[in-house]
């Protein structure tokens, strides 16, 4: 029996095209600046998103550290959630690498208002206190069930920030998602933060690479804290038209994940050993709960045994993703092999 492996959309394989894509791809040194499919991929990507430049990174961890380190300095401090992924998944990095505090904040749904920003201001001429000088967001919102964030409130943050003297960052691993789910143009979603991070082998399904973007200037500055953070790839086009090829091919596909996310929820609504609700379901991630009496951990394990490979976020919390991979056949297959199980 092959596995359904609904454990995140970062499981997807290459497509024949974009393996083709990949082969035939031109390239050059990426760290000199002359490799033209990294340099079509750039300029495509930043005119996708309305921002002067963009920057490829191996990771979309690298991606925010990046974008961190090129807006901060040691010793300031940054204003994110706290189920935030660079707070969350990030090992710490915003202190190791850029020297800088996280300040975690709440917010309902993951997403802060500038009404809670503004309770955790610090007086800038007060030397007792860091400076504040970034605003961390995420769309969509992971630890979250990959809820999209609203483009008011979005907006309501960026004004709030600039006000104050700070910059934004978005984390937008799964921008596309939220772009496709909204309706949204990507370039209206970021168009009032300074810098997003987008990543191409998620829901598009590349192998491999993320980008930053945001203006010339800073992405100037990313490209030196990409290489002093280990990132500078030399022939990095032949990774590179795997992404240019999903970007070009498999944003509106998104849709797909979206509605076979809605129907494994639907189709498992009901379960005793673990609780879906598909009102939840946004975008292509489902968050399932788990009740007292059970352990995540041990369902997982029973859920890989009838075939369905997914993640246990905590002794609470299931998670599933849909993806390139795992459309709607398998998740008809996914719903038949474990509503006996959970019933």
């Amino acid at each position: 029996m092959h596995p359904v492996d609904l454990r995140s959309d970062t499981v997807t394989r290459p497509t024949p095209e974009m393996r083709r894509a990949m082969a035939e791809a031109a390239v050059g040194d990426d760290v000199w600046g002359d490799d033209p499919t990294v340099i079509e991929l750039e300029r495509e990507v930043a005119a996708l998103l309305g921002k002067e430049a963009a920057l490829y990174v191996p990771s979309g961890h690298m991606g925010n550290q990046v974008a961190i380190r090129s807006q901060t300095h040691p010793g300031d401090e940054i204003l994110v959630h706290e189920l935030a992924h660079v707070v969350v998944h990030e090992q710490g990095a915003c202190a190791v690498l850029s020297g800088v505090q996280t300040r975690m904040i709440s917010g309902e749904r993951g997403m802060p208002e500038p009404e809670v920003l503004e309770g955790w201001l610090r007086d800038p001429a007060d030397v007792h206190h860091a400076r504040q000088t970034l605003v961390c967001l995420e769309n969509t919102v992971g630890e979250q069930g990959g809820l999209v964030y609203p483009q008011q409130r979005i907006d309501a943050v960026a004004a709030f920030a600039h006000e104050q003297g700070m910059r934004v960052h978005m984390d937008g691993a799964r921008l596309w998602n939220a772009a496709v789910a909204s309706g949204a143009e990507p370039a209206r979603i970021v168009r009032d933060v300074d810098s997003v991070s987008v990543c191409f082998s998620k829901g598009l399904g590349a192998p491999v690479g993320s980008a930053v973007v945001g203006s010339a200037e800073l992405i100037e500055t990313a490209r030196r804290n990409r290489k002093l953070f280990g990132g500078g790839m030399r022939q990095a086009g032949v990774i590179a038209a795997g992404a240019l090829h999903a970007l070009r091919h498999h944003i509106d596909r998104l849709a797909d994940d979206h509605r076979a996310a809605r129907a494994l929820a639907e189709g498992l609504a009901g379960c005793r050993r673990v609780r879906f609700d598909p009102e939840r379901v946004e975008t292509n991630i489902v968050f399932a709960a788990v009740p007292d009496g059970e352990d995540a951990s041990g369902l997982v394990r029973e859920m890989a045994e009838a075939g369905v490979l997914c993640a246990d976020l905590n002794p609470r919390t299931i998670r599933f993703v849909t993806h390139l991979d795992a459309g709607d056949e398998a998740v008809s297959a996914a719903v038949e092999r474990l509503r006996p199980l959970l019933r």
